[in-house]
């Protein structure tokens, strides 16, 4: 269960993309006060529900001002009978270079209980965690960052068909998540239609995805970059993360 509504965040992180070929915007697509909130479904059935906010913070890492980036995931009240889950992930990003340097997990799920603190050095290529450690690389994201730092991105020139690849720490490991750009497609969501940019994400085979699982997401064609609507095969059915509420917007 931990897995699937870990789906919460990861769809809404699997929109990165990174490539040296590829830079940021001048400023962010995003600022404080910006307030994305979603819903899981399996089916008709509202599974979950998820928080995405950006926080000014008076902290800082190597004399650097930061942004605190939270978010939020929770099962609906027809779930938490079966399953209760509330969890938090917290990001501290550069202002200007959107990289991390601390990432925290609070994990709450049924019975179970888990805690993970990750401290980033970019400059070093390293990144310590509970567990040790770890070998970094060239900008080393956490999720909750990856997903800022790729709303930033100018794609202003990415063509159907290109694929990147951004290195990621999760689970005590840095992995690689390689996402190919599908193409421009308009999508109805309830808070309206966009017109959006569709995105292809790889995902591993396991408890939760079959070995031909797809993975689509698509992201507002505007200033804003922000992913409206996720859709993934699992096991048995498929799961969709759609948006219903967007506050504080940049644009």
């Amino acid at each position: 269960m931990r897995r699937v509504l870990f789906l919460l965040p990861f769809f809404l992180f699997t929109q990165t993309v990174f490539s040296q070929n590829l830079e940021n915007r001048k400023e962010p697509a995003f600022k404080p006060g910006e307030e994305l909130k979603y819903r899981l479904r399996y089916g008709f059935i509202t599974a979950a529900e998820a928080t995405l906010n950006v926080l000014d913070s008076d902290v800082k890492f190597d004399n650097k001002a930061v942004y605190h980036l939270v978010a939020q995931g929770r099962t609906a009240a027809s779930f938490n009978l079966f399953y209760k889950v509330r969890n938090r992930y917290d990001s501290y990003i550069d202002r200007t270079e959107l990289i991390p340097y601390l990432y925290t997990e609070n994990i709450r799920e049924a019975n179970y209980r888990r805690v993970d603190k990750v401290r980033f050095y970019q400059d070093q290529e390293k990144v310590v965690g509970n567990k040790g450690t770890f070998k970094g690389k060239d900008k080393t994201f956490d999720l909750v960052s990856a997903f800022y730092f790729a709303r930033s991105l100018d794609l202003s020139s990415v063509k159907i068909g290109t694929q990147f690849t951004i290195p990621y720490f999760l689970d005590d490991e840095v992995s690689d998540l390689k996402i190919t750009y599908v193409g421009k497609e308009k999508v109805k969501t309830p808070i309206g239609t966009f017109n959006c940019l569709k995105f292809n994400p790889s995902i591993k085979p396991g408890r939760i995805f079959r070995k031909d699982s797809k993975l689509y997401l698509w992201i507002t064609d505007d200033g804003n970059r922000i992913p409206v609507k996720a859709q993934v095969e699992i096991l048995v059915g498929s799961v969709t993360l759609e948006i219903t509420s967007a506050k504080g917007l940049r644009y």
